[in-house]
């Protein structure tokens, strides 16, 4: 696995690479050029607070290769500790550059997640999007671990393909814990956590228009479009968010990156 690059930094006790988009995609195109190996977890205030009660989760995303600010909260915060140049990684913004620059360079894309048929819906909108891009492969998942038939049907698949980016679109913490397990076991580079990215591409969920987005009101566009399933995340997950953080923020807690 890849050393970590950047520096990070600490959102309680979450280190989130200090960063902007288009560092982390020259960082992480060189990465799959070179051959390097990792996974990378874009982290926004949800991943933050399901680390704080999950030792095992926090130690994933601070183990990762490159763990993006995706959100604007994380860029805050990391304004606040001298990064000026750290700046909001949203994973389906990510997802496009890289996919952008591989053609020209051959690189290789993996799609893993999504309900039935999402997968092969963003390969084919991403290969008309863009003209030569190589998608090798695409699985879903079913919603429960894979069982070991399932496990080496999956490991023959990407060692046949040898992806350079190995795409999960699940949700977090699942995505992050698929990351790094398929990081020791599978046959490719760059294990890449990004979440709604595929349902966003593949044209089933709509996005927070740019300035809410920036304003850091995605969380409420979200909301308005997916209330039954997001209420609790954002409701009860943001507030506790910035209890916490202010306590940092004020040194009345410490939040170490272990």
């Amino acid at each position: 696995m890849g050393n970590q690059v950047c520096e990070r930094a600490n959102v309680l006790g979450v280190g989130l690479s200090a960063t902007n988009l288009p560092e982390a995609t020259d960082i992480l195109v060189q990465a799959a050029v070179e051959g390097r190996r990792g996974y990378v977890c874009v982290t926004g205030v949800h991943g933050v607070t399901e680390a704080q009660g999950d030792p095992a989760f926090r130690a994933i995303l601070n183990g990762a290769f490159v763990n993006t600010p995706d959100g604007m909260p994380m860029s805050w915060v990391g304004w606040s500790q001298g990064f000026k140049d750290m700046d909001r990684v949203y994973g389906p913004d990510l997802m496009l550059e890289i996919s952008a620059r591989s053609p020209a360079l051959g690189l290789r894309h993996f799609y893993y997640g999504g309900k039935e048929g999402v997968a092969d819906r963003l390969a084919e909108k991403m290969k008309a999007r863009f003209p030569g891009l190589k998608v090798v492969g695409t699985y879903c998942p079913p919603f429960r671990p894979l069982n070991e038939g399932e496990l080496a049907d999956l490991s023959a698949r990407v060692a046949a393909c040898k992806p350079d980016f190995f795409w999960i679109g699940l949700s977090t913490p699942k995505q992050e814990r698929a990351a790094a397990e398929f990081c020791r076991s599978l046959d490719a580079k760059l294990f890449m956590a990004v979440g709604a990215a595929f349902d966003f591409h593949a044209g089933l969920v709509s996005q927070a228009p740019r300035w809410m987005q920036r304003a850091g009101l995605e969380w409420f566009y979200r909301l308005c479009t997916e209330p039954k399933r997001l209420w609790k995340r954002y409701l009860i997950n943001n507030p506790l968010f910035v209890f916490r953080i202010v306590l940092q923020l004020t040194g009345l807690r410490k939040y170490p990156m272990e």
